[in-house]
């Protein structure tokens, strides 16, 4: 299975979370040639399905992609699907936490409110797809705190008061909005796999 993106984080994300008997993942990094769509969609999941679609026309493999965006209550849902690129087209992790800590500067912590949505698309070579959706709720903390994990992570607040990047990979893995999102996809491509390997 090729994984639409050429982000290591993600991949090794994705690893932890993906596992069948025979399936081997590699990203677009590793075809030659590949470049990502144009994210020109304007929902997660149109995004998703653009990269998903175009990793599998250029492989022929199957091809899992996601989109992820952050909503901040106080920001009326934005970044959103702009997420990646809240700091400009070429922002790095740094540039868009501090975009989107100037932003919230005169918003209290009680009104920081947020979530991170991911929605994943699976393409499968035969023309089948599918597609799910992760959800996690938690706040926008005043700087950013901890050192692990990537993007977002360290001003995402969770419930208990810490931040994502606060927490091991393995805590995150149980809980994450990607996590979650992969779960729900994995019993269609479970049976998915099942029938291109059997086929």
């Amino acid at each position: 299975m090729v994984l639409a993106t050429f982000n290591p984080d993600k991949r090794r994300e994705l690893e932890g979370l993906i596992a069948l008997p025979g399936l081997e993942l590699v990203t677009l990094a590793e075809v030659p040639g590949a470049t990502a769509p144009e994210e020109t969609g304007a929902t997660l999941e149109e995004n998703a399905r653009l990269k998903a679609e175009a990793a599998c026309a250029l492989t022929g493999l199957p091809a899992l992609a996601d989109d992820t965006g952050l909503e901040v209550d106080a920001l009326h849902g934005a970044p959103g699907v702009h997420t990646s690129r809240f700091a400009g087209p070429d922002a790095s992790y740094a540039d868009n936490v501090r975009a989107l800590l100037d932003a919230l500067a005169h918003v209290p912590p009680a009104a920081r409110g947020a979530r991170f949505r991911t929605v994943c698309v699976v393409c499968m070579p035969d023309g089948d797809s599918f597609a799910s959706e992760g959800v996690l709720s938690g706040s926008i903390a005043l700087a950013p705190r901890g050192t692990h994990g990537f993007g977002y992570d360290p001003v995402f607040e969770l419930p208990g008061g810490r931040t994502l990047a606060e927490l091991a990979d393995d805590e995150k893995a149980a809980l994450s909005h990607r996590a979650r999102a992969v779960r729900a996809l994995a019993p269609q491509f479970a049976r998915a796999w099942e029938h291109r390997q059997t086929s």
